[in-house]
């Protein structure tokens, strides 16, 4: 899934989106007016997201833009990516006696485990996005305690009535991270 994110000059939204876009919106703004308080969010966990601005446009987005993959070890073509685990000894010996080896084994488990209620997990996901969104652009603001139980606590129409005093562009974030928008 692409990530989107969204940027807000103090409590206004300036962009959201895929990250080209964004960077662009932003990099335009800030060129032309200047920017306080800027922050910009990855919307699919709800992390804030720096970026270097200096330069031009076109050399922002050659330094910020993900590079597609370079080949090496593993299976590129798969998508495989290296990375170090740390287990304990039975965790090794029970993988190690798995049929088609430890990398299969693992792949197995964790295509199990994410199969197990993806509603509730995605559910999960954007609630914890949206807490740390909330928290980053509305901490200080009233109801927010009472808001982010009731986001935890999956109370919709709860949120939206402690939020009603909140900027729009922020309460309208929390639907799109949450889905409700």
């Amino acid at each position: 899934m692409e990530k989107t994110y969204a940027a807000f000059a103090g409590e206004r939204l300036l962009a959201a989106g895929e990250l080209e876009a964004v960077l662009t919106k932003v990099k335009h703004k800030l060129d032309k007016d200047g920017i306080e308080q800027l922050l910009i969010f990855e919307e699919q966990t709800g992390r804030q997201a720096d970026f270097d601005w200096s330069g031009t446009l076109e050399e922002v987005l050659e330094r910020e833009l993900p590079k597609p993959a370079l080949q090496g070890p593993g299976r590129p073509k798969l998508g495989v990516v290296s990375r170090e685990i740390s287990l304990l000894p039975a965790h090794w010996a029970w993988l190690e006696e798995q049929p088609n080896g430890i990398s299969a084994a693992l792949r197995r488990l964790v295509d199990e485990a994410s199969k197990r209620d993806p509603d509730k997990q995605r559910a999960r996901k954007a609630r914890e996005a949206t807490g740390r969104f909330m928290t980053a652009l509305a901490g200080d603001r009233p109801n927010f305690e009472e808001a982010m139980r009731a986001l935890y606590a999956g109370e919709r129409d709860k949120v939206e009535s402690l939020t009603q005093r909140w900027p729009k562009s922020i309460r309208a974030q929390i639907e799109r991270m949450m889905g409700w928008a």
